[in-house]
């Protein structure tokens, strides 16, 4: 029988509000911006499943309560758990929010998800997949799993893979910060709407009485704009950019179209040679910084990535994540949970510690089925009436 305080958790951290045909889901946790428990996945998963069956939801809109839309999984709540337990634990939490990303990627209504703020993470595991997804002026987005000793899980192989050229090779293995002008540039978001618009968008929204994406997308569309992407802007190393003092090449391309992670550093490294460039140093520092093993897990994982399915992406990640929590192959998650997390003292002493001690083999391993006979792939559920949209993510 379920505790008070874990139904108490369930129903509080996602709040319901109704609006004719519309269904409002907040995520409630502003104190730790809004990272996705247990309890909210689980809750988000049971709404999403019976909206879609109610005849009487046209639309779902996700928000968040605070100054963030979600900023991850609790991971630091997942690895109490683990160790509290064992890493099986740590897969329930998983299989549930991998089985909510599918739901989402594959929902026959229309979601729109406000990303009001901080986005990273696990929040966009609950985002990215749906049909509409509106950045504003204060949107960050970040993958920033390897500098944790994880890899942008989520689905984010699938997402980050169909980013324009090699831009999601960039942001999942840097943990690189985008704003909301570069989440629009790159197809991260589909609309951008001044924040002091974002009332109006939702009481205009509120009346829509219909599950047509074309209807939708108008409405949205009447409180958006195209917002100014900075010079300094990373979206602009990876396209043509004649404006820019500092390069007209895509830099990103370059570098991050390598086949290895020691030969995009290495083309980083030559990109920085007798320039006084921030933003090439950064990172390079970025990529010394994050775990090796991670780095080159990450780089993989978004080239399979490519020729893969939402429900492929989410089966093979599940697989990568129980090596990680299961910590045979790897310690690097709890360490990195440890020094970024617990203790804070940022300094992760990874193992191995150079990218040059990781071999083809060590790598493959993390993508193998687990060696244990009460484990199983992701089971994900069947959408027999679900029919691809020629949504955004589709196009990227």
């Amino acid at each position: 029988m379920a505790s008070q305080n874990s139904v108490m958790a369930y129903n509080d951290q996602v709040l319901v509000e109704e609006k004719s045909l519309t269904r409002i889901l907040v995520l409630n946790r502003p104190k730790q911006l809004n990272a996705l428990s247990y309890p909210m996945i689980s809750r988000l998963l049971d709404l999403f499943v019976a909206y879609e069956a109610d005849p009487n939801v046209k639309l779902i809109i996700l928000k968040g309560n605070g100054r963030a839309f979600c900023a991850g999984g609790d991971v630091a709540a997942v690895v109490h758990d683990i160790r509290k337990a064992n890493w099986k634990s740590g897969a329930q939490f998983f299989t549930k929010e991998f089985t909510l990303n599918y739901v989402i990627a594959t929902y026959t209504k229309p979601q729109v998800s406000i990303l009001n703020g901080i986005v990273m993470g696990g929040g966009n595991g609950v985002s990215m997949h749906g049909r509409f997804r509106v950045a504003t002026e204060t949107s960050v987005f970040a993958m920033p799993e390897t500098a944790l000793g994880l890899f942008p899980d989520i689905g984010a192989s699938y997402f980050l893979s169909r980013l324009p050229g090699f831009f999601g090779e960039y942001v999942g293995l840097t943990g690189a910060r985008l704003d909301g002008a570069e989440m629009l540039a790159c197809g991260l978001a589909t609309h951008f709407v001044p924040a002091t618009k974002l009332s109006l968008l939702e009481e205009a929204l509120y009346k829509v009485d219909s599950s047509d994406s074309n209807i939708i997308s108008a409405i949205i569309d009447c409180y958006s704009q195209q917002p100014y992407l900075k010079d300094q802007s990373a979206y602009k190393r990876s396209v043509l950019s004649p404006h820019s003092s500092h390069f007209s090449l895509d830099v990103i391309d370059r570098c991050f179209s390598r086949k290895t992670v020691e030969d995009i550093l290495s083309a980083l490294e030559r990109e920085s040679m007798g320039k006084a460039d921030d933003w090439i140093n950064n990172t390079i520092q970025s990529l010394k910084k994050a775990s090796p093993t991670s780095l080159k897990i990450s780089l993989r994982s978004i080239r399979e990535g490519r020729i893969q399915g939402v429900g492929q992406c989410l089966t093979r990640e599940f697989r990568m994540v129980c090596h990680f929590m299961e910590g045979k192959l790897s310690k690097d998650f709890f360490e990195g949970c440890r020094a970024i997390l617990l203790d804070k003292d940022r300094n992760p002493k990874w193992e191995p510690a150079r990218l040059e001690l990781i071999s083809e083999g060590m790598v493959e391993q993390f993508f193998s089925r687990m060696d244990d006979e009460e484990w199983d792939d992701l089971k994900l559920p069947s959408r027999s009436n679900f029919v691809l949209p020629r949504h955004a993510i589709a196009k990227l």
